[in-house]
């Protein structure tokens, strides 16, 4: 099932934790998401690009949820966000996810070879954008038509744990337990088993 438009309209936290198992598309690729983490720009978030306000670069995040938010980290690579919230501007970084369809296209982009191991292929942000192609054209786009879209978790998919801890790869607010992640998943970024079970179960 197609994600809808009030499904991205709440606050950032709870996108961010019920997005997990959830499949993300673009084209004929599809993956599933293993990790995520939640920004807000309500003036709590020093961590978050809306802390100081409105630029050119994080513009989209205080337009309307169910578009992504794309930006280049570090002049390296790119990150892709999903902006929610019932207020902007929020934002949902996709941290990791595992390859379901077009994982030949996935390798190709990464440039890796197929002894590889699949579960690094969508693991970390850089490597998220960069095995699916995302890059700042797609900055702006929706996720309710076109070439993007999110599914909710299918019914055949097994239970999961979902764990949440302190975000990573960040110097400013990293106390707050914003990030979220399937516990079990090998997919899923560095810490992987760090932080502590959620009480709500997924599936994955």
């Amino acid at each position: 099932m197609k994600l809808p438009r009030s499904f991205f309209a709440r606050p950032s936290v709870i996108v961010a934790r019920e997005l997990i198992g959830c499949y993300f598309a673009k084209g004929a690729l599809l993956v599933r998401i293993v990790e995520t983490e939640a920004y807000l720009g309500d003036g709590s978030d020093p961590a978050s690009h809306a802390h100081n306000g409105q630029t050119p670069r994080n513009l989209v995040m205080f337009g309307p949820p169910a578009h992504l938010y794309v930006y280049r980290s570090y002049g390296i690579h790119f990150c892709a966000n999903i902006v929610c919230g019932d207020k902007p501007p929020q934002a949902v970084l996709l941290r990791a996810a595992e390859p379901v369809e077009g994982e030949a296209v996935m390798r190709r982009n990464r440039g890796l070879s197929k002894d590889v191991s699949s579960h690094a292929i969508l693991r970390g942000p850089g490597n998220f954008c960069k095995a699916l192609g995302i890059t700042l054209e797609h900055n702006g786009a929706s996720l309710l038509s076109g070439a993007f879209s999110l599914h909710a978790p299918r019914k055949s998919d097994t239970d999961f744990a979902v764990g949440v801890s302190s975000r990573i790869g960040i110097s400013k607010a990293v106390e707050h337990p914003y990030r979220f992640f399937a516990m079990e998943s090998r997919h899923v970024s560095a810490h992987r088993n760090s932080g502590k079970h959620s009480t709500k179960k997924g599936r994955a």
